[in-house]
């Protein structure tokens, strides 16, 4: 006879740890299928590991900069396979973290595949049968690789973790967060790195200050950026890869890496079959509350297809336990999330971008761009972005866009007082906390624009 629950949970990231430990800190009994490692993509091969990689590429430029403010210069030798290790030790303590955290909450965990077997039952790669009240898919995107002669020998963001040696030479096809970030990073950490990108600028979507700014800030690193260019084949070429390009071009690469976006990771989990309706690229339509077309069965994170961000993930998974096992209903808040793209220079971004807030509003337009002090000893040329785009009659602050040395960290209390409704002039009487980039967010007093 199967067993019963209330809630069962496919997939251990972050949305569906999140619902599945406050299920069952309501009193509901809850289980839980991960067929790979507790964590999902942000803690195994996402957000986490990414930053730690950031971390060890920024240390190059440190070894650098110091030389300006009076050390010595040095000639520091960088060991690939020492960061993995390091960051394998620190993804391995995370990933028993979760698994406690679940334990610890009462969650019954299944190391093993789960798919739907009905609108009310999953069944395990076990062979075990489940049935429960409510399901919730948490399975998260997967990387999308274009079809193009040779794309088996690319690499994608899930692969870079488990290289065994750093590349010499590297092209990244993709112009996104996780294109532009890892260009950063192996140039950080000493590659020669070539960007392709189909378009003719980075981060779409993005203010276009922001972008502009970005681009100049990789190409001065020494990136080379290959834009309104398409990647068509690679070949082995010896103990190397040729990669062919649109307009005939051919680049030497040791790794090829495609970050050409990722996908809601739906296939074969039994949802079509028991009744869900997907979006064409395989995303679970869901309403506000994240329920399906199905009444038991709910969806939250990245295969959605709403906000991919593992914060709005974890968000959506609260809200939709409290749902269904607390007093009331909750609907997850998606309006005015901020975001963090930690390439170099760093980008932090909240709200409306100029071009969206003058679709909308009368907009005024507040940009500083400066030399951060840091660059000032060290003599790098590296500039900074502030901006704040204000609805001219309410004084409303409707976007904070932020291009520099710890962006992502301004830009969180940035979001909190754009969360509360702050205008320009609450910006203004603000006082300054100098020296520090930070100031300058209430230090612009002419509009530029």
């Amino acid at each position: 006879m199967a067993d019963t629950v209330d809630l069962f949970v496919i997939g251990g990231g972050s949305g569906g740890v999140r619902a599945a430990r406050v299920a069952a800190e309501a009193g509901a009994r809850v289980a839980l299928a991960e067929e790979y490692r507790m964590g999902g993509t942000c803690v195994i091969r996402g957000c986490v590991p990414k930053k730690l990689m950031v971390y060890a590429a920024d240390f190059s430029a440190a070894y650098q900069d110091a030389v300006g403010f009076g050390w010595d210069p040095v000639t520091p030798r960088f060991h690939w396979d020492r960061l993995i290790a390091a960051k394998d030790r620190e993804i391995a303590r995370l990933e028993g973290l979760y698994r406690k955290g679940l334990e610890t909450a009462g969650v019954r965990i299944h190391d093993a595949r789960a798919v739907l077997d009905g609108p009310n039952a999953v069944r395990l790669s076990s062979g075990e049968r489940i049935t429960a009240r409510h399901i919730l898919i948490a399975t998260g995107g997967r990387p999308f690789k274009p079809d193009i002669p040779g794309a088996e020998l690319a690499i994608t963001s899930d692969d870079v973790f488990h290289l065994p040696g750093q590349p010499r030479r590297v092209v990244i096809q993709g112009g996104g967060y996780i294109a532009c970030e890892f260009a950063c990073i192996f140039n950080g950490l000493g590659s020669d790195v070539t960007l392709v990108h189909r378009r003719d600028e980075l981060l779409r979507g993005f203010d276009r200050d922001l972008r502009a700014h970005l681009a100049a800030g990789m190409a001065a690193r020494g990136i080379a950026l290959c834009l309104r260019r398409n990647i068509t084949a690679i070949a082995r070429a010896g103990d190397a890869l040729a990669v062919h390009l649109d307009d005939g071009g051919v680049l030497d690469a040791d790794c090829v890496m495609m970050a050409t976006g990722r996908v809601p990771n739906t296939a074969g989990l039994g949802l079509a079959e028991a009744g869900v309706v997907l979006a064409g690229n395989g995303a679970v339509e869901v309403d506000a509350y994240s329920h399906s077309s199905v009444p038991s069965i709910h969806a939250v994170g990245d295969v959605t297809d709403r906000l991919a961000l593992t914060p709005v993930a974890i968000r959506e998974g609260q809200a939709l336990a409290e749902t269904l096992f607390g007093p009331a209903p909750v609907r997850p808040d998606h309006a005015l999330v901020a975001t963090a793209v930690f390439t170099r220079p760093e980008i932090g971004t909240v709200g409306l971008t100029e071009d969206e807030a003058r679709e909308e509003y009368d907009a005024v337009v507040y940009r500083a761009e400066f030399r951060p002090m840091l660059a000032t000893l060290s003599g790098r040329e590296e500039r900074m972005l502030m901006k704040l785009v204000v609805d001219a009659a309410s004084r409303r602050v409707l976007g904070c866009h932020i291009a520099g040395p710890a962006a992502a960290e301004m830009i969180q209390l940035a979001a909190v007082a754009l969360k509360m409704g702050a205008t320009k002039e609450d910006f203004d009487r603000t006082v300054a906390v100098h020296p520090t980039a930070a100031e300058e967010l209430v230090t612009m007093r002419r509009p530029s624009g």
